[in-house]
């Protein structure tokens, strides 16, 4: 599997290519996302499947708006009635430059409020790459920021949380706590801006 990993926004490049240095299966690029010739893009949507903002917009205008219809039916017929955060769901585009689109929901619904403290991104992307690992037609995965647009996400904490969920899924390093202390001091570690008691 190729893991390509774009985006316009050159702080969250540079703070990629810190965080996965060593990862020899993953390309980083500064660019358009939409102009790649791959098996799949990811979508980092919302729970409803609403496909008509940012990034979002991009990829309906590239691969025909047929798919924000096509994904929401399919939400609605799921057993939750929404793609939940840490859920992906892989849709064929009809495309031949890019077959499959990978919805991996980062917010419930489209806002900026405490996306930034959350650790949406590392479920996400936990999400879209068993997705895509999953899929036997997918071998190439064009993956752009997730929470660094709409939930404004500083890019160096959702390029840490994307490279540990690419550490337990991709490479193995799956968490084994022992008491709650270890799950909550690894889960502050991922979003150090995130609160873990209110008092």
């Amino acid at each position: 599997m190729k893991y390509i990993l774009i985006d316009t926004n050159p702080k969250l490049v540079d703070a990629w290519r810190e965080f996965f240095a060593a990862a020899p299966d993953v390309t980083i690029m500064e660019g358009d996302i939409t102009q790649l010739s791959v098996d799949a893009v990811v979508s980092p949507a919302n729970s409803f499947g609403f496909m008509d903002g940012s990034l979002d917009y991009a990829l309906s205008e590239r691969l025909g708006w047929h798919l924000e219809k096509e994904l929401q039916a399919k939400i609605k017929a799921s057993p939750e009635g929404e793609l939940l955060i840490g859920q992906a769901l892989v849709l064929e585009t009809g495309d031949q430059q890019i077959p499959y689109l990978i919805s991996a929901p980062t917010m419930r619904i489209p806002t900026n409020f405490n996306i930034d403290t959350s650790v949406n991104a590392y479920l996400a992307m936990k999400a879209l790459l068993i997705a895509a690992n999953r899929h036997n037609s997918i071998q190439s995965v064009a993956i752009p920021g997730l929470c660094t647009g709409v939930g404004r996400m500083p890019p160096v904490i959702a390029a840490k949380q994307m490279f540990y969920a690419y550490e337990e899924i991709v490479s193995g390093k799956k968490q084994d706590f022992k008491t709650f202390g270890e799950a909550q001091k690894y889960h502050w570690h991922i979003n150090p801006q995130g609160m873990i008691w209110t008092h």
